[in-house]
C-alpha cells in the first residue's frame, strides 16, 4: 500500500475552506480545490469520500462541539433543584451564552460555513438541532417549575418558534462579522429581550 504523503490532507482542507467560504457548498469545485492544493480530485476522493465528506471534515467537529457544550449547559441547569431554577436561570443562561460565543469565535470560519454555506448538505439543519435541544429543555423547565397549567397556550410548537428566533438572532453576530466583544454585548441584550418576552407571557398567564 502506498504511504499517504504527509501534509496533503491539511493542504486540501485549507484550500477547501477558502473555496467553500467564497462559493458555498453547491458552487464549490473539487477540481479547483485540488488544483490549489497541488493534488488531484482522486486524492480528495480517497481521503474524504466525496465533496460532502470534505465539507464535513471541516465543519463537523465545530458543530458537534457546540452541540455538546449546549447539552452540558442544559444538563447542569436541570440538575439544579426545581425550586431554585427560576432564581438561577439568568446566571446559567448568561454564562452559557458566553461559553458558546467564545467557542464559536474560536472557530469563526467553520461557523460561517455552517450558517451560510451548508445548503445541500446534511449540515444545513445545524441550527435546528440546537433549537430542538432548547425546545426540549425549556419544556422540561416549565414542567419542573409547574409553569404549565391545563389549557396553557404555551405549546411545544410555540417554544420551538421562540427558540428558533433566539438562535437566528444569536447567529446574526457571525453573519455580520462582528468582533467578539461587540457580539457579546449584543448577545446579552438579546437575552434581556427574550427574558422580557417570557416575563410578559408569565404575567399574562
Amino acid at each position: 500500500m502506498t504511504k499517504p504523503i504527509e501534509g496533503v490532507s491539511e493542504k486540501i482542507l485549507a484550500c477547501a475552506k477558502k473555496e467553500f467560504l467564497e462559493k458555498g457548498y453547491s458552487e464549490a469545485s473539487l477540481r479547483t480545490i485540488a488544483a490549489k492544493a497541488d493534488t488531484t480530485t482522486g486524492s480528495i476522493y480517497s481521503r474524504f469520500r466525496d465533496k460532502e465528506g470534505l465539507f464535513g471534515a471541516i465543519v463537523e467537529p465545530a458543530a458537534d462541539g457546540l452541540i455538546q457544550i449546549f447539552l452540558k449547559i442544559q444538563e447542569e441547569f436541570h440538575a439544579v433543584k426545581a425550586e431554585d431554577q427560576p432564581r438561577l436561570m439568568e446566571k446559567y443562561v448568561s454564562s452559557g451564552m458566553d461559553e458558546m460565543l467564545d467557542y464559536v469565535y474560536e472557530r469563526f470560519e467553520e461557523f460561517q460555513l455552517l450558517l451560510d454555506a451548508s445548503y445541500g448538505t446534511r449540515y444545513q439543519d445545524f441550527v435546528e438541532q440546537l433549537v430542538d435541544i432548547e425546545t426540549e429543555y425549556t419544556y422540561k423547565y416549565m414542567e419542573a417549575t409547574k409553569f404549565l397549567q391545563d389549557g396553557s397556550e404555551i405549546t411545544e410548537e410555540f417554544v420551538h418558534i421562540t427558540a428558533r428566533a433566539m438562535f437566528d438572532s444569536m447567529f446574526e453576530v457571525v453573519r455580520h462579522r462582528m468582533d467578539r466583544e461587540t457580539a457579546r454585548k449584543y448577545i446579552h441584550m438579546l437575552e434581556q429581550y427574550h427574558y422580557g418576552g417570557w416575563g410578559a407571557l408569565i404575567k399574562l398567564g
